[in-house]
């Protein structure tokens, strides 16, 4: 369809100067700060440079499209303004993770983590399943299960959206597909910035630019991770998203991003159970004041069916969290996700069985000893699950490893 025009086009990268408009063909003023108006100028497809005080209304039709696109004109069910200071500034400490649901089963799943408690879930453009959680969000408000402010809700920009032209495109189409007005989170997912694929030739991307090709691979972008940090801002100026953060970020990206961010970020997700406690990484959040997140809480168990771990690795086998167990009368998930809990962390669980919801969600009512949280810490491996310096060359042909 026509409306498709804007968000399918590949936008150039030129023309960023601080200070400066676009102007179709390369020209440039100096009517706006922080040379940002060629990103919705792009997004409208407009013929001319943008003033400062309409920014707000193009990116606004920018998410009118996408809900035109996908049917969603439905009233929203949200009450109170998405900046509000009497929303929470951080996640709740225990939220459901939606990796791998799979979209048949997605919006019953994300009814019955509503309806079981959960008020915090952390979604994302990669995992393909974003409109069915949208339909479970909307089925629970519906319901009077919980109001809009009540719940968390996370998603995260994808590695072929990092130029500034793409990032509120990205978010535009999560917001449509979540049926929602804002997101409480907007996390950067890789500090990887891939080549730009259209919506209209394939949503989500995933990783590989071609999947058709003889030997597909992964394409990167020239892309600066301020440039994309600097678009993400805008998004939080415009009340899109409460807060922004990023995963999977090492200690010398944080530090580099603590010199340039003029909008701190909130949180930081990060891999983090026994195996990869990630000890250093999370004093210097706790230093910058960032949130932590820990992805795969339980480690192993989120691998196993993609060959990505071995049964022998799982932690909730291990003998100091099975004494922990037994001692608490608690399961040895439990135990591995109160060990999560008590080091500050936030925890992303994930299943699709009700009753593993419940158990996953009764973590607060007991506490582990010193001894305890220093045996299960000592397990220690600096085993890293999701690695792209593995995965990416094992199965998209492209060696991009971001860790040393």
């Amino acid at each position: 369809m026509a409306h498709n025009r804007c968000f399918a086009r590949q936008f150039p990268s030129r023309d960023l100067a601080p200070g400066r408009t676009f102007r179709p063909g390369g020209k440039r003023t100096r009517n706006l700060p922080r040379g940002k108006a060629r990103v919705y100028a792009c997004l409208a497809g407009l013929q001319r440079p943008v003033p400062a005080v309409t920014l707000p209304i193009v990116l606004r039709l920018c998410i009118f499209l996408q809900k035109f696109q996908t049917g969603i004109f439905q009233p929203n069910p949200l009450t109170g303004p998405p900046m509000s200071t009497a929303l929470p500034t951080t996640p709740p400490a225990i939220g459901f993770g939606l990796w791998k649901i799979a979209p048949a089963d997605c919006a019953d799943v994300v009814y019955q983590a509503i309806e079981a408690g959960y008020r915090h879930l952390d979604s994302a453009c990669d995992y393909g399943n974003e409109k069915q959680v949208g339909d479970g969000i909307r089925r629970a408000l519906g319901a009077g299960l919980c109001r809009r402010e009540d719940l968390w809700i996370t998603s995260k920009l994808w590695n072929t959206y990092h130029d500034p032209a793409h990032v509120p495109l990205a978010l535009a189409r999560t917001l449509a597909d979540l049926q929602l007005d804002y997101l409480d989170l907007y996390l950067v997912h890789f500090p990887i910035a891939l080549a730009f694929v259209p919506f209209a030739t394939r949503y989500p991307p995933e990783w590989l630019f071609d999947p058709a090709a003889t030997t597909p691979t992964m394409v990167a972008a020239n892309i600066p991770l301020q440039a994309t940090w600097e678009a993400m801002e805008l998004l939080v100026e415009q009340q899109l998203t409460r807060q922004i953060g990023v995963c999977n970020y090492s200690s010398g990206l944080l530090h580099d991003l603590l010199r340039y961010a003029r909008i701190k970020p909130a949180v930081l997700q990060i891999e983090a159970h026994p195996y990869l406690t990630q000890e250093r990484l999370l004093r210097l959040a706790r230093q910058y004041g960032l949130h932590v997140t820990a992805f795969s809480p339980l480690g192993a168990l989120s691998y196993l069916e993609m060959a990505m771990a071995e049964t022998s690795e799982r932690v909730i086998d291990q003998p100091a969290v099975l004494a922990a167990a037994r001692r608490t009368h608690k399961s040895p998930a439990q135990v591995v996700l109160r060990w999560g809990l008590q080091r500050g962390t936030s925890v992303i669980p994930k299943t699709v069985h009700p009753a593993r919801m419940a158990e996953n969600l009764a973590i607060q009512d007991f506490e582990l000893s010193a001894t305890e949280m220093a045996a299960i810490s000592a397990l220690n491996r600096n085993r890293r699950f999701n690695d792209p310096g593995d995965f990416c060359e094992s199965a998209f042909n492209t060696f991009y490893p971001v860790y040393d």
